[in-house]
């Protein structure tokens, strides 16, 4: 268990801030720039951590709460969830309840520590992000319901173990369908386009930078990092649901995942690059329509 623990947290730590930089260079790339490098997250990082932090006098412990939680969610929620090879952590049954509404807890200390600050911009941003994430909380439960159908564990662990390579024979049209509802969840969750632009400075088009514009120093850092390792844990369940065999080689496995991560990294720098940001009123019709095909997914598993 304690060496689990500390590949989950190595993997964790040291490839989160990865896959931001694959996404940056798959942009540039397609823009024909030669764009920052690999790595420019971890030197941004190690920037912020060694600067101030500059607080206004109208927030509350309320505003340094929020990054904290920010980065505590996406760790505690990753050692639920399994890692290619590497088993999860802990487990009990009911656990992916527990895990999606982590992530709530996550957002609302966000929101609330836009809000704390008193700018209307980021209490817009507030109200966009907690909007989005209603409306997308409908297809994640979906999904999860398939994996508990096919897989008949209430675990993380189990939906997510080595009876995946059955229900692909079993079941192959449910999986297909909730893997793009899922993809779809990663690009909301993580605020990437086309539903929102970490790389936006117009604030009335932003959604979750709008939130941190207040946030320097450390704190910055801490959201910085919290939103790579939310990334991470999103796309560990797309390639685990992508490449559910086995190699038989713990290495080879492991290599398989990281690969499977770059990989999902640089598709969703394509999707980035060929597609442009939508319409705030089109998001909710999307989103809606992706929890009606999640549900279409369910009722293919009782016919």
């Amino acid at each position: 268990m304690i060496l689990r623990l500390l590949l989950h947290l190595l993997l964790l730590f040291m490839l989160a801030p990865l896959l931001a930089g694959i996404i940056g260079k798959t942009k540039a790339t397609f823009a024909g720039r030669t764009g920052v490098p690999f790595f420019q997250l971890y030197w941004d990082l190690g920037k912020l951590f060694k600067k101030g932090v500059v607080i206004s006098r109208t927030t509350s412990w309320i505003f340094r709460t929020g990054p904290v939680i920010g980065l505590a969610v996406p760790l505690l929620a990753a050692l639920f969830l399994p890692f290619g090879p590497v088993g999860a952590v802990f487990s009990f049954n009911g656990d992916l309840i527990f895990f999606v509404y982590l992530f709530a807890l996550a957002r609302f200390f966000t929101a609330t520590a836009a809000l704390d600050t008193g700018s209307s911009f980021e209490g817009m941003g507030a109200v966009r992000e907690v909007t989005f994430s209603c409306l997308v909380e409908p297809t994640l439960f979906f999904i999860l319901i398939v994996l508990v159908r096919l897989s008949g564990s209430l675990t993380l662990s189990g939906m997510f173990g080595p009876t995946l390579v059955a229900s692909w024979h079993s079941a192959g049209a449910s999986l297909i369908i909730i893997l793009v509802c899922l993809l779809v969840v990663t690009l909301v969750e993580n605020c990437r386009i086309p539903f929102d632009d970490p790389n936006t400075h117009l604030e009335l088009t932003m959604i979750h930078e709008v939130m941190v514009l207040d946030h320097s120093g450390p704190d910055l850092g801490l959201i910085l990092y919290g939103a790579a390792m939310k990334l991470l844990i999103f796309g560990a369940m797309l390639v685990r649901l992508i490449l559910p065999f086995s190699l038989g080689n713990f290495w080879l496995d492991l290599m398989l995942f990281i690969v499977g991560l770059c990989g999902l990294a640089g598709l969703i720098g394509v999707i980035e690059s060929i597609m442009a940001r939508l319409q705030l009123l089109r998001i909710p019709q999307l989103l809606i329509g992706t929890s009606l095909l999640s549900f279409f997914s369910v009722i293919l598993l009782l016919r």
